[in-house]
């Protein structure tokens, strides 16, 4: 049998070859490895002679290195995209493939004055081979060609490696990164260091890593003045900005509009499945020492803030902080203001229950003809009713929507037939005891030792009575 031939298809040839590459080219890195470690350091150069007083010095000839090699083959591109070890060890065949400018060209539409039309244009994006494996986390990749010597600190298209893992998420390649000498604080073309791009809940491991290596927790944008802890309380990262936290983040920094990271966090919640975790930002926030009152350049709060995004719960914990309830901004809108315009974005979210915070918290009533933004929220109107010592003439109450009027209607008629009348004395007392207590209301009737139904009237609960 070993005299006879064996039948071999073009397929299994064209394996076999490739694995004998494979080999051969594992058994060249282990070889290099080990010149790499028995190598020791060159000795150092012989002390040149004392020149003469009047020898003339000769002119250090400088020798421009060779020119960077510049790739615009998709299938490159995708081999390091992919991490196909075996397509890597290919390309890298070519030493100069390891630092390589890959290119990529886009046909984009762009307006020319000159020409008064819209012309094609080519755009060129560049990139590296250790930033397309990095941003996709191939380690086994990022690790081979910072092996054979990649430009860690390298920024082809304006970031850099470490960016790029930082955005993915992808702890392992940050970790190589690092350990090769990548600067935790490298800024990218847009000013943004790779601290500020651990922007996902996957990116904490990123972060932790950045911070042991030495970055600096409260880095700027270049431009916009941001921080990480802003950028994390921004997005409702609540372990990210703890993390921060623990390590010295400035709970007052401002950015370029003056906005503190808790500005930030009340003006993210917008979403109700979301505002857990943004309560719990807000309270670390509040516990680390940030002022309820900042405002930007605009005058804008973060009482303003959360009450534009409808959220009672952080609200309340604003005006328990300290926050001013009728403060107004630069457009002279006040807290109460902003969430009579987000109603009917919002029913779902209980605004009646912000509003009765800021009134009891010492917001003014509104004028009467800002009620009717909030017909499509009747316990809203309530509320707001409530606040004024009589009902006042609501001259839109002709104009309801009938699906609105017909599923409110026993309220609706109750609201036009005590418009302009005197209330009830029991209210007038109320209306009394509430401007005594002023700002203080809700602190001071909390405290009264008084039946919890005549707390709850005096701090405006809905009974739909307008009694």
């Amino acid at each position: 049998m070993s005299r006879e031939t064996f039948p071999f298809t073009s397929t299994s040839l064209r394996s076999f070859r490739l694995e004998q590459e494979c080999q051969d080219w594992e058994d060249a890195r282990r070889s290099l490895a080990h010149r790499r470690v028995m190598s020791r350091a060159p000795l150092p150069a012989a002390p040149r002679p004392p020149e003469r007083h009047n020898q003339q010095r000769r002119i250090q000839e400088v020798r421009a290195g060779p020119p960077q090699v510049r790739c615009r083959d998709p299938a490159i591109h995708n081999t390091f995209m992919c991490g196909d070890m075996k397509g890597v060890y290919a390309v890298l065949k070519d030493p100069a493939m390891v630092n390589a400018l890959m290119e990529t060209v886009h046909e984009e539409m762009v307006w020319t004055p000159e020409m008064g039309m819209w012309t094609l244009s080519s755009k060129v994006k560049q990139t590296s081979a250790l930033r397309l494996a990095a941003s996709r986390g191939h380690s086994g990749c990022v690790e081979e060609l910072l092996f054979r010597g990649a430009e860690v600190n390298d920024d082809p298209g304006g970031s850099t490696a470490l960016h790029d893992a930082c955005v993915g998420g992808h702890s392992v390649c940050v970790q190589l990164l690092l350990s090769h000498g990548a600067d935790p604080e490298v800024l990218s073309t847009d000013g943004c260091a790779p601290l500020h791009l651990c922007n996902s809940a996957q990116s904490f491991q990123c972060a932790e890593l950045l911070l042991a290596g030495g970055a600096e927790v409260n880095v700027r944008m270049r431009e916009s003045r941001l921080t990480p802890l802003h950028v994390a309380a921004r997005r409702g990262l609540d372990k990210l900005v703890e993390l921060f936290l623990s390590h010295g983040a400035d709970v007052l920094a401002t950015n370029q509009e003056g906005e503190t990271p808790l500005n930030a966090a009340c003006s993210g919640a917008e979403r109700p499945k979301e505002a857990g975790r943004y309560l719990r930002v807000v309270q670390m926030l509040l516990e680390a020492g940030a002022d309820p009152q900042t405002s930007g350049r605009k005058k804008h709060t973060p009482l303003h803030n959360t009450c534009a995004n409808c959220c009672p719960e952080i609200t309340d914990l604003i005006l328990q902080h300290g926050a001013k309830a009728d403060v107004a901004n630069s457009a002279g809108y006040t807290p109460l203001d902003c969430l009579l315009q987000v109603v009917e974005d919002y029913p779902e979210q209980h605004p009646e229950k912000t509003a009765r915070s800021l009134l009891n918290h010492g917001a003014k009533p509104v004028p009467p003809k800002m009620l009717k933004l909030c017909v499509s929220s009747p316990a809203t109107l309530e509320v707001l009713l409530n606040s004024y010592t009589m009902v006042p003439v609501c001259e839109w109450m002709n104009s309801l929507p009938t699906d609105i009027y017909e599923e409110h209607k026993g309220f609706f008629d109750l609201v036009n037939e005590r418009s302009g009348q005197p209330r009830s004395l029991q209210h007038l007392s109320r209306c009394a005891l509430r401007s005594l207590f002023g700002a203080q209301g809700f602190s001071v009737v909390s405290k009264l030792d008084i039946p919890s139904s005549v707390k709850e009237y005096l701090l405006l609960h809905n009974d739909r009575t307008l009694k």
